[in-house]
């Protein structure tokens, strides 16, 4: 069976893209499909894969099932759903420069900013930022994780939670070029204190509104942005006085524009989505 795919990327974070209207993977083997594909070896080569499914009722026009690269399953993706508005664009599934994306039970609205009929940038309204432990899920005493110590790599952290649909951990460092994220990556993602597993940003507040960030994704490994990461990045930053409430995060496959709206509790990420290539594979 030839199943057609897209390759996309936001920012460097890439991933498989399939059209769920027309190509059709059963469930039970879609985790090890995701495997192989992902694979950068044997495979295509990704993050991770994303199939953009037709959905029943009025509540989202198109939904984005996501998995990460080791075939588990993830709720969100930042990078990954301004890449699904693309592709619904572009490939002529919708006409509409407003759609709604449900992932994972939430619904997000994106808007798409159009040059010569393709997408080149989406700005999306996340939503607002998680810092209930036990909807995060993080083990820790008191109402929120902020600037709360744990124990890694045989030294202390200090971590700051926060679920933008996803867990993350923010962790304020003074060097990220400099960090071992092949070693210390693990060690946060199967930390005893995170029951799902978590996404690990090592972040440097280089002034009010500019910060620069490295990230470890649970299943994925270390990969060169996270939208939702940037978010809760940006709202870890503010929590503890560090950036005004809009900033430049400067991720190693280039630069999301976040903000975090006062009156409403929103956060809304713009940036790139782009194209790389498209054909068939051979499946299975």
């Amino acid at each position: 069976m030839l199943i057609h795919f897209v390759k996309m990327h936001g920012c460097g974070n890439d991933y498989i893209y399939i059209n769920g209207f027309t190509e059709k993977i059963p469930a039970e083997e879609k985790p090890e499909f995701v495997r192989r594909m992902s694979d950068r070896h044997f495979g295509i080569g990704g993050d991770g894969v994303i199939f953009i499914n037709p959905v029943n009722g009025h509540q989202a026009d198109f939904e984005m099932e996501m998995y990460n690269a080791d075939g588990s399953r993830s709720q969100m993706c930042g990078n990954g759903i301004r890449c699904v508005a693309k592709f619904v664009y572009d490939y002529g599934l919708t006409d509409s420069t407003l759609i709604r994306i449900i992932s994972g039970g939430k619904v997000k609205t994106l808007e798409l900013s159009v040059k010569d009929a393709k997408v080149e940038r989406v700005r999306v309204n996340m939503g607002m930022p998680i810092f209930d432990p036990v909807q995060i899920p993080v083990v820790c005493e008191g109402e929120e994780a902020i600037a709360q110590p744990i124990e890694a790599a045989g030294k202390t952290w200090l971590m700051n939670c926060v679920s933008m649909g996803n867990p993350h951990a923010v962790i304020f460092v003074e060097d990220v070029a400099g960090m071992d994220l092949e070693k210390i990556g693990p060690l946060f993602e199967n930390h005893e204190r995170f029951p799902q597993r978590v996404n690990t940003e090592f972040a440097r507040v280089i002034d009010r509104h500019r910060v620069e960030m490295r990230v470890w994704e649970r299943g994925s490994g270390e990969t060169l942005a996270c939208g939702t990461g940037c978010c809760a990045t940006l709202a870890a930053c503010v929590r503890n006085g560090l950036t005004d409430r809009k900033a430049i995060l400067q991720v190693l496959g280039g630069e999301l524009e976040i903000e975090w709206k006062e009156e409403t509790g929103e956060i809304f990420m713009t940036g790139p989505a782009e194209t790389v290539f498209e054909g068939t594979v051979e499946y299975p």
